[in-house]
């Protein structure tokens, strides 16, 4: 059985706790950082709708940029590429 460890992950001022393989821990809250902006994003647009419906939203966006992007990357996929792009371009700087 895999080493499973316990995170309390929050989104939207919820705490979820959840256990998660260690390496992808950082890929988790990462994910979980995304959707938190995503839902304070709509919190902004949509004024006089509850968490849910954010949660509701993003969860819906996430699912047809799932349908609609199949060969492209997801935003949590961007964000490590970029990350990784940007630690690269820093090393041949450094050369």
């Amino acid at each position: 059985m895999e080493d499973l460890i316990p995170v309390t992950l929050w989104i939207a001022g919820r705490g979820y706790r959840i256990r998660i393989r260690k390496e992808d821990e950082a890929a988790v809250r990462l994910a979980v950082k995304i959707a938190d902006e995503r839902v304070n994003e709509l919190r902004n647009s949509f004024a006089g709708k509850d968490d849910q419906d954010f949660i509701a939203m993003c969860l819906l966006m996430y699912a047809t940029d799932q349908v609609t992007e199949a060969n492209a990357l997801n935003p949590v996929q961007k964000e490590l590429v970029g990350n990784m792009t940007a630690k690269i371009d820093k090393l041949i700087g450094e050369g």
